[in-house]
């Protein structure tokens, strides 16, 4: 049985300390209203206000950052971790990567990457960003003893199921 309760998990993903920076309502994810959400918009954003000349960029990086915040935000709250957890804990053994005589512990915290990163990246491929997750993986993986060789194929499992349940 694994040590992290499902609320743990939940936690985690979403926090009650965590609100929503326009409405105040709690349970915001934190990935899906950070900053990667922002800083494409910002971009998108600028690029359109940029037609209009110096001011058109900044007032387009300003709206472009609020629109892609709240396009994370709508990702991230679309995603049930605790539904995930779940599944996963249910269905980790019949996956072709899973070691048998692996307990769920260890391959919980790439499930819970999986999915973060996700919505930390919406609207990008899971082979887009590897990378990026293979260098952060080690700060991600908690108490788990899978290398990124291995966890991958958990996390990228995890962000498959949710980028096809939306």
């Amino acid at each position: 049985m694994s040590t992290t309760t499902n609320k743990e998990f939940d936690k985690a993903i979403r926090t009650e300390e965590n609100r929503d920076p326009i409405s105040g309502a709690p349970g915001a994810h934190p990935v899906g209203t950070g900053v990667g959400a922002a800083l494409g918009g910002a971009a998108a954003g600028a690029a359109a206000g940029t037609v209009v000349g110096p001011v058109g960029t900044v007032v387009g990086a300003a709206v472009g950052a609020i629109v892609g915040g709240l396009a994370g935000k709508g990702v991230a709250e679309a995603i049930d971790p605790t539904r995930e957890l779940t599944y996963w804990r249910e269905n980790y053994r019949s996956r072709p990567y899973a070691d048998k005589a692996t307990a769920f512990d260890e391959y919980e915290p790439a499930y819970g990457y999986g999915v973060a990163s996700y919505t930390k990246y919406p609207g990008r491929s899971f082979d887009d960003v590897d990378a990026s997750l293979s260098r952060d993986w080690n700060a991600s993986r908690g108490k788990s003893t899978l290398g990124w060789d291995r966890a991958r194929f958990a996390a990228h499992d995890a962000w498959d199921r949710v980028s096809t349940s939306r």
